[in-house]
């Protein structure tokens, strides 16, 4: 009888390095002066930048992972984007907090971990820390046969990041009568994946490779194009107007994200229209007669991204969006009682 091995168990630790120092070389480019150590440790060290005669700055964290969509990286076999919706996953929910992301981590769950897939990932993942403006600190991959089928994985991020506390952006402040500015999504962005597999891939089998006419793309070009990172735009805005309420468009959609931030009694009115909604929604709404409710709690619908203001900074904080490269448009208002309501 062969003398068993963690190698013959499916773990080459051998892979695992390789990867680590590729890791290491990729997260230098992701490294700003307060990075004491990175990858490598057993912990990475960041020091908290702190203004003089300022108190320190509050300490913001978010945890996520790409979910679903990961199956579309598998069948096609690409997997150099998916890093960046880990990336923007957690970078815009610390963003929401007016904080500017600091630094990030990954981790990779694999059935047997592949250096070309390992490398894509984090290749990926640089990607995205490079649009949050974040450093990439350090990770952790972890080869698990008999967890994960073969071919397959999980990947999850962290970031923490800083806000001064008199900047911070947490609904309070806002009023009926304040405007919403929808900020526009690239498509599906990481949500609504299993609804979107069981649909178009299982019940319909609409073939990944093939050229849809009204994406103007492939099924697959469409489904892994990355979740939008808002970070940047929300910094130059913070510069401009006073933020009054933010909300990052992830799961359960609008009528669960938009108004998340708002105090009790208050709550948002949208207007069906005032926004262009990407064809991947009517594709889904039509190919599987998704009622309309049901289109708008799962999926973001064209708006990865709403903006509450006053009604005077209006004006001031489109042109701010637009400026900073991001389609952006008033959709709707601050409302007193019902939380949601989308209005024709």
């Amino acid at each position: 009888m062969k003398r068993l091995t963690y190698r013959t168990a499916g773990v080459d630790i051998r892979r695992g390095d390789a990867l680590a120092d590729f890791a290491r070389q990729v997260a230098r480019k992701r490294r700003d002066p307060n990075v004491v150590a990175g990858v490598g440790g057993f912990g990475a060290l960041y020091r908290v930048p702190v203004r003089s005669g300022h108190p320190p700055p509050l300490l913001v964290s978010g945890t996520d992972s790409v979910g679903t969509k990961l199956k579309i990286a598998f069948l096609t076999g690409r997997h150099d984007t998916v890093g960046i919706d880990c990336v923007a996953m957690c970078a815009n929910d610390v963003a929401c907090s007016g904080a500017q992301p600091l630094f990030f981590l990954d981790y990779i769950g694999i059935s047997r971990l592949t250096l070309p897939v390992g490398r894509a990932l984090v290749r990926g993942v640089e990607a995205g820390c490079a649009l949050a403006g974040c450093s990439l600190v350090g990770g952790e991959t972890a080869e698990l046969p008999g967890l994960y089928r073969a071919g397959e994985y999980d990947l999850v991020g962290f970031c923490v990041g800083a806000v001064a506390e008199r900047e911070m952006v947490d609904g309070s402040t806002a009023r009926p009568g304040d405007l919403v500015i929808g900020v526009g999504s690239a498509g599906l962005h990481s949500n609504g994946f299993s609804l979107v597999n069981a649909l178009l891939l299982e019940r319909h089998r609409m073939r990944l490779e093939a050229r849809v006419p009204e994406l103007g793309c492939t099924l697959a070009e469409e489904l892994l194009r990355p979740t939008r990172i808002y970070v940047k735009a929300i910094r130059a805005l913070m510069g401009t107007v006073t933020i009054r309420a933010l909300g990052h468009i992830t799961g359960s959609g609008l009528p669960g994200k938009a108004p998340r931030q708002l105090p009790r009694g208050l709550g948002l009115r949208l207007t069906a229209g005032s926004w262009p909604v990407p064809p991947i929604f009517s594709l889904i709404e039509r190919t599987g007669r998704i009622a309309r409710s049901e289109m708008y709690s799962t999926f973001n619908m064209g708006l990865g991204l709403t903006v509450v203001v006053r009604r005077t900074d209006g004006e001031v904080a489109l042109k701010a969006l637009l400026d900073a490269g991001e389609r952006a448009c008033v959709v709707g208002e601050v409302v007193s009682g019902r939380r949601f309501a989308l209005v024709e």
